[in-house]
């Protein structure tokens, strides 16, 4: 039996007062893979003090916490690992930097990328944008087809991310991707963040049963 798809939370752009509040209730209402701290814009010391308040939340919870762009400074904060994008540094020297750690690198809507972070030892690749999105503009849209793809031909996990809700990630679980990863679907939820996730937890099980 496959593994079932699990949510891969991504924090939001600028991250709320009482934050860290919101980030544990999220964590507690279900199943959560991953956490992502994603600042684009924040400067380093921001940055230091958002992963020395989060990262004990998350790794409280066995949720795997990762830094977005940043490879040294994951290593150095003691991170579980990092996410690059494909202009983020040397994927080949975080590799080696992040031994033992989790690397995931965003592949787009590009075969030819992933299979490059295969080989380069990725622990998963990341696809998208499979939908619209507010968080961050997309200059890629990738096909369902792509998960389906990897999922029979490669071992290594798939992410996929871009604008994905409860209400459209049912074909995205169905054609095998093993991370949903999700911000505004969590964190803009009308009812809170707790009740994000478990919705798309119940929407990630639902399409599962159906696949």
């Amino acid at each position: 039996m496959e593994d079932p798809c699990r949510l891969y939370l991504v924090t939001p752009p600028v991250l709320p007062p009482g934050f860290a509040d919101h980030l544990a209730a999220a964590l507690d209402a279900g199943d959560v893979g991953c956490l992502q701290l994603r600042l684009k814009d924040a400067p380093r010391d921001a940055v230091q003090r958002a992963i020395e308040a989060l990262m004990p939340i998350a790794q409280a919870r066995d949720v795997a916490f990762l830094l977005n762009d940043d490879a040294a400074l994951a290593a150095e904060m003691g991170c579980d690992g990092a996410h690059l994008g494909q202009q983020d540094g040397d994927h080949a020297g975080a590799r080696r930097l992040l031994k033992g750690r989790i690397l995931g690198i965003t592949c787009h809507d590009n075969r030819h990328l992933a299979m490059q972070a295969g080989e380069l030892g990725a622990d998963y690749v990341a696809f998208g944008a499979f939908f619209p999105t507010t968080t961050k503009e997309a200059t890629h849209r990738a096909p369902v087809e792509l998960l389906e793809w990897w999922s029979e031909v490669f071992t290594v996990p798939s992410v996929a991310i871009g604008g994905i809700t409860a209400a459209n990630c049912g074909p995205l679980v169905r054609a095998g991707a093993d991370f949903i990863a999700v911000v505004g679907a969590v964190w803009n939820h009308p009812e809170g963040p707790a009740a994000g996730v478990r919705a798309m937890n119940a929407a990630i099980a639902e399409a599962a049963d159906g696949a």
